[in-house]
């Protein structure tokens, strides 16, 4: 991956290079799912904060949660959860928005002072293309989604995923990305695209 590539995938439609990371450990709910599906969706946040070298948490003490997973068919049940409208005040005219554009996906990520995520809402609606997809798919692409602030476009023409043999994982490009995202010596977030740079520098490409 070039640092031109890695530039492109944080420079959002409007022109604007923004990269952020996580910068407390992640506390996962996921409502609308099967127990089954619920271990999957785990693992798979798991999965990718440990390639992160990041950390995942039982309770966060500020929030609670901090990283709210919804699965659900209908953009307006989104209308009927108890206070989502409170922690997403612009709840009502967003739904007529995706609604309007046939949506069937949409993160909102909440920041820190010093623009790290602090915390992100993931709205998955299970239409006929996303219900094809396998659950440990469907998952694993939402959570390496989650990990950065992508930009608006950066998956638009290509997943993160891959396969290998049977099995989905992360495209080794994009997972060694988010390996170099979260050095402890790199800042939570970059509005500058010459972090593309110091990203770059960091890529270890698994051999």
């Amino acid at each position: 991956m070039t640092p031109d590539e890695i530039e492109a995938l944080f420079t959002r439609e409007s022109g604007e290079f923004l990269f952020a990371r996580w910068g407390r450990p992640i506390v996962p709910i996921v409502f609308g799912v099967e127990d089954e599906t619920l271990a999957t969706v785990k693992g798979a946040f798991e999965a990718v904060v440990a390639l992160a070298g990041h950390k995942m948490a039982e309770t966060d003490p500020e929030l609670g949660v901090n990283c709210m997973v919804f699965f659900f068919r209908d953009w307006q049940e989104l209308l009927e959860v108890p206070d989502l409208d409170r922690l997403i005040p612009e709840l009502a005219p967003l739904v007529e928005r995706l609604v309007a554009v046939d949506a069937n996906q949409y993160r909102i990520f909440r920041f820190e002072e010093d623009g790290a995520i602090r915390a992100a809402f993931v709205f998955l609606r299970m239409d006929k293309e996303m219900s094809e997809l396998p659950a440990e798919t469907l998952v694993l692409s939402q959570v390496a989604q989650t990990i950065l602030l992508w930009s608006d476009a950066a998956f638009r023409n290509a997943s993160p995923l891959a396969i290998a043999g049977d099995t989905t994982v992360l495209r080794p490009d994009i997972a060694a990305l988010i390996r170099a995202a979260y050095d402890p010596v790199l800042p939570g977030a970059a509005q500058d695209a010459s972090h593309a740079l110091r990203l770059f520098a960091r890529l270890e490409l698994p051999q």
